[in-house]
Parts: C-alpha cells; sequence; structure tokens
C-alpha cells in the first residue's frame, strides 16, 4: 500500500476561499483524506510491532491481507480504507497507542473489504463482545463460548458471504437483514448520492449523543425526507449537491438535544454527518448544505494552516450561545456564509419567500460581520486572511442586494435578540 503528500491546488483553494469550490475542488480534499488514512494505516501497523502490542500480530496479518487484496480490487479496499468510521477508528486508535486502543480491529475491516470484493478470506478476528462489526456493511452477532480471538472466515454466497465463526455458519447480506445480522441501510431514491447510515458501529460519532439503531419506521421517515433534501438541492444548488455527493458518504443518528434539529461533523470523521430525526425536506437541505461547509474547512485545514495557534481570547458569535475561539468562529462564518447562499436562492419562492429573506438578511450580515472580526484579530495566517478577504467580498456582495423592508427588520431584531442574550449569559 502507497500513501502520497497532497497539496491543494492554488485554483481548489481560491474557489474554497469563496465559499463554494466544486466538486474538483472537494475531490482534492478527498484524496488528502484518502492518503491521511493510509499514513495512520502505516503508522499503527509499524508502531504496534515496534512497541510488542498484543495485537500486532493480528494487524501484521490483516494488513497483508488488505495489500494482497488492494492488488486485484482496489476499488473495493479504497472505499473501507476512505469510510469515515474507519477514519475516526484509526486516528483514536494511534493516539491511544502503545498500550491501548483497539488496532486488532483491522482484522475486520479486512475481512469487510473481502466481502465486498467476493473474495474468500480467513483471519483472527477480537470478538470479545460478542459482535463482529464489518465496517461499510453491517454487524453480525456471534455464538457464544468463543474466545475472545476466534478465527473468521468468509466465502461469497451468492451476493453475499457466509462468514463461519468457530466453525458456526451465518450468511450475511449488504442489502438487508437477517438472521443474527443488522445491515447498515443505503438511502434509496437519491440518484447521483450514495448514503448509508451509520447507527452500529460504535467509532460512528465521538459525541456522547449518539442515538442507537433506527427503527424501521423512524429509517422511512429519513428516507422521505432524504429524498426530499436531495431534490431540492439537485434542482435549485447544483454545486452543492455536486460537493456533498462527492465528500458525504455516511449519515449518523444523534439525540436532538431539544426540539429542533440537531446536527453535527467531526474532524475525526471526515465525510459523515451526524443528524437528529430530520423534519422536512426543505430544512434537512439546509442542514446539509451547512454541514458540508464544515466538512469543507476541516479538511482544508488539515492541508493548508488558517489559524495560529490558540491565544486564549473568545469572540461574540451571532449563531452560538456561548463565545467562541478562533476557529470556532472561523467554522461559523464559513458554514453561516452558505446558508445565507441558500436562502438566497429561494428568496424569490412563493410560500418560503419571506422566511427566505429574513434568512437571507440575516446571516449574510452576520456573517460578513465576523469575518470582519476574523481579519481585525490578528490571529489568521497569511492564508487564513486570504480565505476570510474572499469570503467577505461575496458576502458585501451580497450584502447591497435589496431584501423588503420587513424582512430586513425582521432580521435585524432577531440578531439583536441574540445578541442581547449572549450578554445576559
Amino acid at each position: 500500500m502507497s500513501a502520497v503528500r497532497h497539496r491543494i491546488s492554488a485554483g481548489a483553494f481560491a474557489t474554497l476561499a469563496t465559499g463554494a469550490g466544486g466538486s474538483g475542488a472537494v475531490k482534492e480534499l478527498c484524496a488528502a483524506q484518502a492518503s491521511k488514512h493510509r499514513l495512520l494505516l502505516r503508522f499503527l501497523v509499524e508502531e504496534t510491532r515496534r512497541v510488542g502490542h498484543h495485537d500486532a500480530p493480528l494487524v501484521a496479518a490483516a494488513y497483508e491481507v488488505l495489500s494482497e487484496l488492494e492488488e486485484r480490487f482496489p476499488e473495493q479496499v479504497d472505499r473501507c480504507l476512505r469510510y469515515p468510521v474507519v477514519g475516526a477508528w484509526l486516528l483514536r486508535t494511534c493516539r491511544a497507542l502503545p498500550a491501548g486502543g483497539a488496532p486488532g480491529r483491522l482484522a475486520a475491516i479486512a475481512l469487510a473489504a473481502a466481502v465486498r470484493a467476493g473474495a474468500a478470506c480467513r483471519l483472527r478476528v477480537p470478538v470479545g463482545d460478542g459482535e463482529l462489526m464489518l465496517p461499510t456493511l453491517g454487524r453480525l452477532a456471534l455464538p457464544g463460548g468463543l474466545p475472545d480471538v476466534a478465527e473468521v472466515a468468509v466465502e461469497p454466497v451468492g451476493g453475499g458471504a457466509e462468514v463461519r465463526a468457530g466453525g458456526h455458519p451465518a450468511r450475511i447480506s449488504p442489502m438487508r437483514d437477517g438472521p443474527g445480522w443488522q445491515v447498515l441501510h443505503r438511502v434509496p431514491g437519491t440518484p447521483g448520492l450514495s448514503l448509508t447510515i451509520d447507527d452500529l458501529d460504535p467509532y460512528r460519532w465521538p459525541g456522547d449523543d449518539v442515538d442507537g439503531r433506527l427503527t424501521a419506521e423512524r429509517r422511512e421517515r429519513w428516507f422521505s425526507c432524504l429524498r426530499g433534501a436531495w431534490e431540492v438541492l439537485t434542482g435549485r444548488h447544483h454545486a452543492v449537491a455536486a460537493e456533498l455527493a462527492t465528500a458525504v458518504s455516511v449519515l449518523t443518528p444523534v439525540r436532538a438535544l431539544d426540539r429542533d434539529q440537531h446536527s453535527a461533523s467531526a474532524r475525526d470523521a471526515f465525510g459523515a454527518i451526524a443528524l437528529s430525526d430530520p423534519l422536512d425536506g426543505l430544512g434537512l437541505a439546509v442542514i446539509l448544505a451547512h454541514e458540508l461547509q464544515h466538512a469543507k474547512l476541516n479538511a482544508l485545514s488539515e492541508v493548508v494552516e488558517l489559524i495560529r495557534p490558540d491565544d486564549g481570547r473568545r469572540y461574540y458569535a451571532p449563531w452560538r450561545p456561548d463565545p467562541r475561539p478562533l476557529f470556532g468562529l472561523l467554522h461559523g462564518a464559513y458554514a453561516h456564509a452558505a446558508v445565507a447562499g441558500f436562502w438566497r436562492v429561494h428568496a424569490a419562492d412563493a410560500g418560503i419567500g419571506p422566511r427566505a429573506e429574513v434568512e437571507f438578511a440575516r446571516w449574510r450580515e452576520a456573517a460578513y460581520q465576523v469575518s470582519t472580526t476574523l481579519l481585525d484579530s490578528g490571529g489568521l495566517t497569511e492564508a487564513g486572511q486570504e480565505l476570510v478577504g474572499s469570503l467577505r467580498g461575496v458576502l458585501g456582495g451580497w450584502r447591497a442586494e435589496p431584501v423588503t423592508p420587513s424582512s430586513a427588520a425582521r432580521a435585524r431584531l432577531l440578531s439583536e435578540r441574540h445578541r442581547r442574550q449572549a450578554r445576559l449569559r
């Protein structure tokens, strides 16, 4: 397996700095993230061997299988290694070394790649919790009485695989549940967008708000809202749709913090978005556009340094109840510029036009003011200054666009109310 040094091209950086980017620029970010995963994998293999970790033999054997599979089935291995949950597991495990972590889980990733490739494979895998999680595919309940590390074999069978653990056979399918088998469901009806709802993997989300397995009823609700959101994005926001299809592959259910929709992105899990139960297609489309920006900026900031080391200062953020460090402020400005851009497209729509105008007016002004704070902070690098300056230029152009007096007044009222509440806190 090889890793490649990645840089973001000047053209891609320039377009990303405006808050846009396009699928080409986002592909560069994805390639850099894929390279990071492979570097982490190589570090994992070398470090477990160097320190004599008890899982080192399992890791070495799994890495050898993955390398052999990659020679014949490069796309399937690459898909497993790019999977956001695999990246999150790699980071957590590498940070826990030399003694901690679960590096032996690499064997389960190799088995998942073999199942996807339709190849036979046999490896020793940690199964002490009585389950076998195959990233990108699903979770298999194992028979009792197995040792903490058991030999597991997979054989391709009729579009799926037969899994034997300790001599006990089980059939798994990448499409549906079965006896002892829970599949990771793919979202249907979104042509051009391939999304997996990961509600099983123990590494699917780093927060303590992670939700459990969706019921069939809740899952259908997700599917319906996602189809509606995708229709909005492909119909009115072509660039956002193209970027989303390129960058995001996993949705993770989390619990709502209140009655509103809750969403988040994590730097350690590029390509995944956490969501509470969606309310409707339009609202979900806004959320996806918003979280996509966080994903882009997280990936960009791992290749290009945008912020100087944190000096402890905290700043008012018009979208948060708490003061934010400079990096958080930058994230908010970048994401809410996209929110303003989303509603700008709908400002003349029948039915939602008045709401869209208020949202556009509020968030263009909020992001513009924060961009000024960022530029005046002295905490941006040269690249950070370039990015925020470009973003501010876009927002400045939007500020010149007229909205109705009532929408402008409503936007000001909401902004002033938020600032007063923030001062009281």
